[in-house]
Order: C-alpha cells, then sequence, then structure tokens
C-alpha cells in the first residue's frame, strides 16, 4: 500500500457521516467518498490530510451515500457517523427530552419492524452509549441469512451533510441498480438505494441502504446485504430481505421516535462559505472542458467546489478525467513536492505520477500532473484508461497524455483572481 493510500484510509477511517465507506466503500472500496470535502479546501485539517492524494476527487460524486462502515451501523468499535453525531451533537445542541434506552431495547424495536424470521447474532448501542442508538443482526427468512442494521441520529436538517446524504450517487464512481429521492407527507426526506458493497462487483455481495431526515434533524439509517456479514461472507441469497418498500416502513417507522427523543438535537451548520472566484464546479467544468484536445469528445461531467470530472471519448474507447483545485496549499510543498518536482519559470511546482487504478477495475491505470503555485494554489488533474476506476479498462492508455494533463494543470485559467 502506498503512502498516499494509507493517508487516505486514516483520514477515511476519522471521519463521521462520510460518506465515506463513503461512504467515499464503502470500507476501503469508497475511499473516495470522504474525499470529496477534502477538494473543496473548506476546512485545513480535511485538506492536510487528504493533500497525498493524487486521485481522490472522485468523492463530490458520491458523497451522498451513507455507510454501515462509517455510520457503525453493524456495531464497530471506529463507528462515528449518525450515531457518532447524536451522542456529541456540536455546541449548541438542544438536550434530548425522552428517557434514555438501552441497547437492548433499540434491538427490540428493529426485531419487530422486521418480517417473521430466525433471529440471530444481535448486537448494538443504547442511547447513551458513545456511539449512538444502533441495532445489528442477522436475518433468516427462509431464503438465507441476511444482516441488517440501523443506526438514529442526529443531523441538521438544512445543512450540507443531510442534503449530501440524501443525494443519489453520480454512477461515474459508484455502480448501482436503483436510486430514489422523495419527500414524505410531513415533510421527512428519504433516500433509498439498492447498490453494492464493493463498487467493482468483485463478489456478489448487494448492499442496500435506506436514509431517512426528519424536518425536526433526525436520522434514521438502514442497511441490509444479500450475505449474513457485510464482508467475508459468502452470498446466501439473490437479494437482500426487505424489498424497497419494506426498508422504507422501517425507516419511516414511528417506533424510532422514542430512539430520537432520547438524542440531543444537532446544532445548526455553519453557513458554508462560498468558494474563491473561479473555484465554483461551474466554471472549473467548464475550463477543463476548454482545455482538453480537440480529440477529446466529452461524453458527460459534473463539478463540484473545487472539483470537476469529465468522461471523454476520442474514439479510442472512454477516459474519465478529473480535477482538483485546492487554494492554500503552500504548506504542503515541501510534504508533496521534494527535490525531484520540476519548477517551473514562475515558480510553480510539478510532479506526474503513472499508477494502477486504485478503486479495483481491471487493468486500469492512472496518470497524474499534480502541481502547485507560488500562491498557494494546488491544482491537481488525473486521466483514467477507462470510463469509471471501478470498471475494466476501455483501452490501453488514458485519452490524454501526461504533457496534456501538465498543460492542464498548468493553465492560467486556474488563477484565483
Amino acid at each position: 500500500m502506498s503512502g498516499t493510500q494509507k493517508d487516505l484510509d486514516g483520514f477515511e477511517d476519522g471521519l463521521g457521516y462520510a460518506l465515506r465507506r463513503a461512504g467515499e466503500e464503502f470500507t476501503a472500496e469508497g475511499r473516495s467518498l470522504v474525499d470529496g470535502g477534502v477538494a473543496r479546501g473548506r476546512r485545513r485539517l480535511r485538506r492536510r490530510r487528504a493533500a497525498a492524494m493524487t486521485g481522490g476527487v472522485v468523492a463530490l460524486a458520491v458523497v451522498g451515500l451513507g455507510a454501515p462502515y462509517a455510520t457503525g451501523t453493524l456495531g464497530g468499535d471506529d463507528g462515528q457517523g449518525e450515531a457518532g453525531v447524536a451522542a456529541h451533537p456540536k455546541a449548541g445542541a438542544s438536550p434530548g427530552k425522552g428517557p434514555q434506552l438501552s441497547a437492548q431495547q433499540v434491538i427490540a424495536t428493529l426485531e419487530g419492524l422486521l418480517p417473521r424470521g430466525k433471529v440471530s447474532e444481535q448486537g448494538g448501542h443504547g442511547t447513551a452509549d458513545r456511539d449512538g442508538p444502533s441495532a445489528h443482526l442477522v436475518l433468516d427468512d427462509g431464503r438465507g441469512k441476511a444482516a441488517v442494521g440501523v443506526s438514529v441520529g442526529a443531523v441538521d436538517p438544512h445543512g450540507a451533510e443531510a442534503k449530501q446524504r440524501l443525494a443519489c450517487p453520480d454512477r461515474t464512481y459508484v455502480p448501482y441498480d436503483s436510486c430514489r429521492n422523495e419527500t414524505l407527507a410531513g415533510g421527512s426526506r428519504l433516500m433509498v438505494l439498492r447498490g453494492y458493497e464493493y463498487p467493482d462487483k468483485r463478489v456478489d455481495t448487494k448492499w442496500w441502504h435506506a436514509y431517512l431526515v426528519t424536518p425536526d434533524g433526525y436520522t434514521v439509517d438502514a442497511n441490509e446485504w444479500n450475505a449474513p456479514a457485510e464482508k467475508g461472507a459468502e452470498v446466501t441469497r439473490p437479494e437482500p430481505p426487505l424489498t424497497v418498500g419494506q426498508l422504507k416502513a422501517l425507516v419511516t417507522s414511528r417506533a424510532w421516535r422514542p430512539v430520537m427523543n432520547a438524542l440531543e438535537k444537532a446544532a445548526p451548520e455553519p453557513v458554508p462559505q462560498p468558494p474563491a472566484r473561479g473555484q465554483d464546479g461551474r466554471t472549473i467544468l467548464r475550463n477543463l472542458k476548454a482545455l482538453l484536445p480537440a480529440s477529446a469528445k466529452v461524453v458527460s461531467g459534473r463539478g463540484d467546489d473545487g472539483f470537476a470530472y469529465v468522461v471523454v471519448d476520442d474514439g479510442k474507447g472512454a477516459s474519465l478525467v478529473q480535477i482538483n483545485v485546492q487554494p492554500g496549499m503552500s504548506d504542503l510543498g515541501d510534504e508533496l513536492f521534494g527535490a525531484g518536482a520540476e519548477v517551473l519559470p514562475d515558480g510553480t511546482k510539478v510532479v506526474t505520477h503513472r499508477e494502477p487504478g486504485e478503486k479495483g477495475g481491471e487493468g486500469v491505470v492512472m496518470w497524474t500532473a499534480d502541481t502547485l503555485r507560488p500562491d498557494g494554489l494546488r491544482v491537481v488533474v488525473s486521466a483514467f484508461n477507462s470510463g469509471a476506476q471501478n470498471t475494466k479498462a476501455t483501452r490501453e492508455t488514458p485519452a490524454l497524455t501526461m504533457r496534456q494533463l501538465k498543460a492542464v494543470a498548468t493553465s492560467g485559467k486556474w488563477a484565483v483572481k
């Protein structure tokens, strides 16, 4: 494992709701999920921890995904997601108004909402536990054992976290069979996704997920698999046990209200600062398209603050090209651009990398040009020999040469004005 990947894994493990996985993985496989927030450069800590990464701009496309790994749905010791938010609200949060519930009471709530079947391997946390309330178990409805888990938490219903986690991911980065959003009667918002444990589908483990945000700022996060464990267990059935309708009924049940009432409400999120001029997603996407060689025909694309990607095809197959634009990175110059870095006449430092893809796609390679300007602006451009990192290579090399990647990264279009 490279130093870059180790830094990224450590960052992912420490980030609560990301998703993270991941939802940047959605354990190791979704590490892109958490990096998206980093790419925006809004927080110095996130920026520093992700700075060593050279291909993690993909997170913005999938940051809406929640994951059992991130939220602690399966009772892991490192769970710091919605449950953690509930247990440790930010300053200014309102105290819970209901009595505390034990882990067994939370588990019993989950059991009472499941279809008939044999239940085993129960575990979870109570509302006063550090990891926040959650329950997980294995259900066998006669068609095979399956893991099911739920966590309850608190979030600013009007904040960025809720918005991100309710959004369906971008299929360029996260494959799934279906995803839908809806606003329910009463104002609760719901996202239900039928996806896969591994984005590259290396095994047939399916992961279905429902995430609910109530108008008063509580969350119910449910996950299920078609295997008795999230990872490392053989698939026991074609699909998870709960249908989309049953998964929706599970998270919207009033049975979770006593659990919610025991939790402190989350404080309002601070109003995000707008990106520096020229660093918004629309501008970055427009500039990226303008800097592509004429042969690279854009098939699709998307931008967000500090980030954009396009999928291009020059007649030789699809190729993903992605970019991070991060101001204020001067303090990382020595760490990322050592003695071997090329220094241009204007003082811009440049390093390049040719590496295997990191998301499991067969034969995928990643070419990267990483640059740091004297004013602290870092521009990182990567291209792949596939239209997505988690699918097999569609061509021998990326659609852009290393020289072209360097030209994009060093362009004057990225200067902060």
